[in-house]
């Protein structure tokens, strides 16, 4: 074998979402978030349009996207429909990260291939952070709460009208103890074997 299996599976099967709430105040450095990128890049992409993009906030870039996040959605929601609490997580969580990293699926200009394809592409890139967040013993969130699907957060990502922001990636150390394993469907519950 090329590589350690077993640790390769421990790594993939330990792998769990740690909210910002339970973030240490000790910091990622920049060059740990450039290895996620570029574990990223190898994800699968169907005729290699790879259209994964990252917008990285760090230091003063989270105040920025924090203020921008909460005030903007206090600005456009209804008074009727506005919550406090909801507000404050939009501002408070970036503030409780290393880093925040937007994740836009670019659509290829050509439409040469389904749009749900990549969106799996972009989807397979996080998983691959997400992994290597595992494998260094770093806390990481995927979160597509807030202003993620809207006009607004275009605008402010100075993305295109074709590409979809598809959530946040909320990255820093735990303080918490690592969260056990939870309860996945069994193989055979999710497998079907064809084999004539």
């Amino acid at each position: 074998m090329r590589f350690n299996v077993s640790e390769i599976n421990e790594c993939i099967r330990t792998r769990r979402s740690i909210y910002p709430e339970q973030f240490s105040d000790r910091k990622v450095h920049k060059e740990l978030i450039e290895v996620l990128i570029e574990n990223a890049r190898w994800a699968p992409t169907h005729k290699l349009t790879q259209p994964w993009r990252f917008k990285v906030f760090m230091e003063d870039g989270l105040k920025r996207f924090a203020e921008w996040h909460s005030e903007t959605y206090k600005k456009i929601t209804p008074p009727e429909k506005f919550k406090e609490m909801k507000y404050r997580k939009l501002r408070d969580r970036p503030l409780k990260s290393s880093a925040v990293i937007a994740i836009v699926m670019q659509r290829d200009e050509k439409e040469s291939i389904p749009v749900e394809e990549e969106i799996a592409a972009v989807a397979a890139a996080v998983q691959n952070m997400h992994i290597t967040c595992s494998a260094y013993g770093l806390a990481a969130y995927w979160g597509s709460g807030g202003l993620t699907y809207t006009d607004e957060m275009k605008e402010f990502l100075g993305i295109g009208e074709k590409d979809i922001c598809l959530g946040m990636f909320f990255i820093g150390y735990p303080e918490i103890e690592w969260p056990r394993k939870t309860m996945r469907l069994e193989r055979r519950k999710v497998t079907e074997f064809i084999t004539e």
